[in-house]
């Protein structure tokens, strides 16, 4: 005889709604871990060194070259910092900005080194690539710093094009954040005969720069508008210009005609952003960009960067256009060619695209508004979006990366803690 043993049904209920909430509690617990991951890689050098008063001049440079907003945007990096009496050997030697520039690249590994690797590099000796290298302005390897722990519990850094320098060493760590950000300090400027070569200042010229490779069209658009002002006052902080090549600004011509002044000027000024932006950037940082226009508006004007691989696209709610070409990719200065005017949802009221989602957002309401003759759609309410900054930093590019991911782990953490007491 089988004998069958009959459980209550409520057991298994409460077996199964335990076993769901375990796997939920899992769940929310990985996420957790994830959001605080996402936060850890924020640093910002500038403010690191500024607790350091003995390295202000290292530092001041490294703000004026650019490369604090770079290092800031890396998340596997080793600053070799020297102090202000090596910094004056330096100076001495009167190099141009740009020049100034490669040698405190090869100051930056594009790895990480903390005290503790340092002194335990693999057979005593490694060769690592440094930004100078990355940049791709080094010729050959002459980028590349060789690492060797030598004895006596000594560190020594040699440049790959000047094996003659011995005697530039590790002094101490200035702070470490595994293996994100480590900052150390070594005795002496690394020396390298190909970073210190004069090197041609980037021509700054966004008038002459505007109308080279089919961005004439536009460049002439921006300057009887008047608009190419607020291009050109952008220059000395950084400034991103998406030029329509000039068969996009023909096909285009029968709407601009339409347009009032002001609506021409918030159009035009809708192809720039206030910072520089590299193609790297672009491609690494997807999601909403303010724009030229933006300031002093009371609508948005902003649009979404997205990538497909090597394809960058921006993207409003009436069209999406694909960048082309470089015209020039030199911080502070990126122009790129794109394909079609970026049309704002403010100005015109085309359809969204089949992958745009819809729907208003949640909470927003749509209200009707004044179109032309013929024009019955509606307008959807603006999308939330970044603030425009009048005042943009390396620190303030550091900080908002910080802020934002701290903002993200509150979020997290918070939805973590709910779910899990109505988990119990």
């Amino acid at each position: 005889m089988f004998v069958t043993t009959h459980f209550p049904s409520f057991i298994f209920h409460h077996h199964r709604r335990s076993t769901m909430r375990t796997v939920t509690a899992i769940s929310l617990s990985f996420l957790f871990l994830l959001s605080i991951s996402a936060t850890i890689h924020a640093h910002n050098i500038t403010r690191i060194l500024a607790k350091h008063p003995e390295f202000s001049t290292f530092n001041h440079y490294l703000t004026i070259t650019h490369l604090a907003n770079e290092i800031n945007r890396r998340q596997t990096i080793t600053v070799c910092a020297v102090d202000n009496a090596a910094m004056s050997s330096l100076i001495a030697k009167g190099l141009s900005l740009q020049t100034m520039k490669n040698v405190l690249s090869l100051h930056v590994f594009a790895d990480y080194f903390g005290s503790k690797k340092l002194h335990q590099v693999t057979k005593g000796s490694t060769s690592t690539a440094t930004m100078y290298q990355a940049t791709g302005e080094a010729p050959g390897t002459a980028g590349y710093v060789h690492i060797t722990d030598v004895k006596g519990g000594k560190v020594r850094f040699t440049p790959e094009d000047n094996p003659s320098q011995t005697d530039t060493v590790y002094v101490k760590s200035i702070l470490e954040m595994p293996y994100n950000i480590s900052v150390i300090q070594i005795s002496a400027i690394l020396q390298s005969p190909e970073a210190e070569a004069p090197t041609a200042a980037p021509d700054l010229n966004l008038t002459s720069l505007l109308q080279r490779d089919g961005c004439q069209a536009f460049y002439d658009l921006l300057t009887t508008s008047g608009a190419i002002g607020t291009f050109l006052s952008n220059v000395e902080s950084g400034v991103t210009v998406f030029c329509p090549d000039d068969d996009a600004i023909t096909a285009f011509a029968p709407k601009y005609k339409n347009l009032t002044a002001s609506e021409k000027t918030s159009l035009l000024l809708y192809h720039g952003i206030p910072i520089y932006n590299s193609m790297g950037m672009l491609r690494s940082s997807n999601g909403l960009m303010n724009t030229l226009a933006t300031e002093g508006a009371k609508k948005k004007y902003d649009f979404t960067v997205q990538n497909d691989g090597n394809d960058v696209t921006l993207k409003t709610k009436v069209v999406t256009a694909t960048i082309s070409g470089t015209v020039v990719d030199e911080e502070p200065i990126a122009i790129y060619t794109i394909d079609k005017v970026l049309q704002p949802r403010e100005l015109f009221k085309g359809a969204v695209e089949a992958d745009e989602p819809a729907a208003a957002p949640k909470g927003a309401k749509k209200k009707k508004k004044a179109t032309k003759k013929g024009d019955t759609s509606e307008d959807d309410a603006e999308a939330p979006g970044p603030d425009s900054s009048d005042d943009y930093s390396d620190d303030d590019a550091a900080d908002q990366t910080a802020s934002g991911g701290g903002r993200l782990m509150a979020s997290v953490v918070m939805a973590f803690c709910f779910s899990w007491f109505a988990l119990v």
